[in-house]
């Protein structure tokens, strides 16, 4: 039941201490604000690492090579090991039943494409029909490159949206011829990559084609390959990370390359490493929640020890009380109550506060890293839950020891 005289109480006696409730508010306030600022930049931590491994496939392996560095059975190191069509139908033969999407790529830095009076300088890829996949890039109009082109070493290219606005502005590409180093390639599709204008100003072209123009013969610059995913993450990162190993094993035994060098075969995963990552912004989280606890816990205790100080100065007060017949759950729940309203109060603010705050600032952060840092809304709720309860138990024993003060010794206090 909603008792007045009870609330009278208690505003009366917050405005008699008026720079005390303040000052314990604050702390509560600013422990609150704290925590909800830490977990908003740990999710837009989390948000901007995310984004970072959606640009390509997630589960992905990344096959390339260099130079050797070790003598190996008679061979001198220094040797350039040069990946071949071979290669990559070898290993695409052996684990084709783990794997999702694969390609092999071969890239020319520095291209010059033009149209027309427009000319500039983009990367230009030889790929296969799952690169698409692979790149998680959206065809915007028109198709990606298909098997059919491979076949028959069609001079088609897929240009990214980018290289579309610098060479046709606003003219529609499709069916458009442009010129590669002097070479004519017809547009048949236009893409948008997740990994933004970098990934958008290269053009694709069939690998086959790519191979024949370029005079690289057989000569492939990398391989790639998706990995079948399961349900369990962990098992999804031990099998990429047995398959990594077996490819980058079975490449250097082909090329008669040292088991322990580096440098001449290297193979990239990119599911270990999410997990890495992931389980960093876990640490960073934990911390974050540890900071922001702590600073909480800070605040609550110096509501109890205002609590105490109030009981201590209407000691005389809440003998009088008993002495009238006063019960002492009354007396606990007139303190408690008193507790659970700074506490509530002042967290609340911090809370509306530093979620504000988020919502002013997030949409300006400029970083790679960082995005859209937010607070999920029903963390916001449970804290306001622990918020409650940690007011009530703030306030608990200073009640409980109000509570035990026997009237004729609260008589004589001073």
């Amino acid at each position: 039941m909603f008792d007045i005289e009870r609330w009278q109480e208690i505003f009366e006696t917050l405005r008699k201490n008026k720079l005390r409730t303040f000052l314990t508010g604050l702390s509560v306030a600013s422990g609150i604000f704290i925590l909800v600022i830490l977990l908003g930049f740990s999710k837009g931590i989390e948000n901007g690492v995310t984004s970072q491994f959606q640009r390509d496939a997630t589960n992905l392996i990344t096959i390339w090579t260099g130079n050797t560095t070790k003598e190996y059975k008679g061979l001198n190191p220094g040797r350039h090991i040069q990946l071949k069509n071979n290669d990559y139908n070898t290993v695409s033969k052996k684990y084709e039943q783990y794997i999702d999407y694969e390609t092999s790529l071969y890239s020319i830095w520095g291209g010059t494409i033009s149209y027309k009076n427009e000319s500039g300088n983009y990367q230009i890829r030889g790929v296969m029909p799952d690169h698409q996949f692979i790149e998680n890039a959206d065809i915007s109009s028109g198709r990606f490159i298909n098997q059919s082109d491979c076949n028959e070493f069609k001079k088609v290219a897929i240009i990214g949206n980018k290289l579309k606005r610098d060479l046709f502005k606003d003219e529609d590409p499709i069916d458009k011829n442009i010129s590669v180093f002097g070479m004519n390639f017809k547009v048949v599709g236009v893409f948008y990559d997740p990994g933004g204008e970098r990934e958008e100003s290269q053009a694709y072209i069939p690998i086959t084609t790519a191979q024949k123009v370029f005079n690289a013969g057989d000569d492939i610059r990398n391989m790639l390959f998706t990995i079948k995913m399961s349900d369990n993450f962990d098992e999804a990162v031990t099998l990429s990370q047995n398959i990594s190993q077996s490819i980058e094993a079975d490449l250097k035994q082909m090329h008669t390359v040292a088991p322990d060098d580096i440098s001449a075969v290297r193979v990239f995963n990119t599911l270990e490493e999410a997990k890495k990552i992931y389980s960093l912004i876990g640490t960073i989280q934990a911390v974050f929640w540890f900071v922001g606890i702590g600073t909480i816990i800070a605040g609550i205790v110096g509501v109890g020890n205002i609590m105490l100080i109030i009981v201590k100065e209407r000691t005389k007060e809440i003998g009088i009380r008993k002495a009238l017949g006063a019960l002492p759950m009354s007396i606990v729940g007139m303190i408690i109550q008193e507790a659970v309203f700074v506490t509530m109060f002042a967290g609340l603010f911090g809370l509306i506060f530093g979620l504000g705050l988020l919502e002013i600032v997030g949409p300006q952060i400029q970083s790679d890293f960082i995005k859209y840092p937010q607070v999920n809304f029903n963390i916001a709720l449970t804290t306001v839950f622990l918020l409650v309860f940690a007011g009530a138990l703030a306030g608990f024993f200073p009640a409980y020891r109000a509570a035990k003060i026997k009237p004729i010794i609260a008589l004589r206090d001073e």
